[in-house]
């Protein structure tokens, strides 16, 4: 096969005088990048490489954006199995029972059992899926550590405020209700 040099010759749109001419030019060339140690710069190869240095820092970023999200759906199925496998029953609902939510008063009806353990902090209030769900306190420290902003209602246990209260003394009237 003839180069395409040859080719052009033959088809008469160059002469002999031209090609000896590039010959010898890029003969120049190359002697003069060989002397003096100069690198000849391929823009070509150059745009290609940072455009894969881009295509990978793209990729890199989309597959954090996409382990985040998998890692945060794992953390919300936690925490629904977490309320699914030790919601505790609110009783009969005989009592009601008032808490804040963000910035709203809201009733909760339990039966009085579940009311003292509520008071006692042994029972946390949990939101969950657009309802309230009651839950022990350790499954509810649990939670908070998945997701604070779940956890509605923690009471202290009634050993720790006794300890630095200093109404310790005084006795709340039975028949109290805000």
């Amino acid at each position: 096969m003839a180069s395409l040099q040859d080719q052009f010759l033959k088809a008469g749109l160059i002469d002999t005088k031209k090609v000896k001419q590039v010959h010898q030019e890029k003969h120049k060339q190359s002697k003069e990048a060989r002397r003096t140690g100069a690198q000849s710069v391929d823009e070509a190869r150059l745009a290609a490489l940072e455009a894969q240095r881009r295509n990978a820092d793209r990729a890199r970023e989309l597959n954090a954006q996409r382990d985040a999200a998998a890692t945060q759906k794992a953390i919300q199925a936690q925490i629904a199995q977490m309320v699914r496998m030790n919601r505790q029953s609110k009783g009969s609902g005989d009592i009601a029972y008032n808490f804040t939510h963000g910035n709203k008063i809201q009733r909760l009806y339990v039966s009085a059992a579940v009311k003292a353990h509520l008071t006692a902090g042994h029972l946390v209030i949990v939101c969950h899926e657009g309802g309230t769900e009651l839950v022990p306190r350790i499954v509810a420290d649990k939670i908070a550590e998945r997701d604070a902003t779940l956890v509605v209602r923690v009471n202290k246990p009634v050993a720790e405020t006794a300890a630095d209260d200093p109404y310790a003394a005084f006795q709340i009237p039975d028949d109290l209700m805000w």
